[in-house]
């Protein structure tokens, strides 16, 4: 992922989540980036560029330890 497509979604997440989160490049792959909220990892966003339009999936995984 572009450096400039994560700081969009950077500010993305900040302004309709939470200001504490942060997106980063994922050292080894070049189509997703990852979610932190501070240190704590969420999850996982994917570029989906099948369609016409480009589009941006989030993948969270929610815990049971976690609830």
């Amino acid at each position: 992922m572009k450096p400039d497509e994560i700081k969009k979604l950077d500010a993305y997440f900040k302004r309709v989540f939470n200001p504490t989160f942060v997106v980063k490049a994922r050292p080894r792959k070049d189509d997703s980036a990852e979610v932190y909220a501070g240190d704590e990892f969420l999850g996982v966003v994917y570029i989906d560029d099948e369609d016409e339009e480009r589009s941006y999936n989030f993948t969270m995984a929610i815990l049971d330890v976690d609830l």
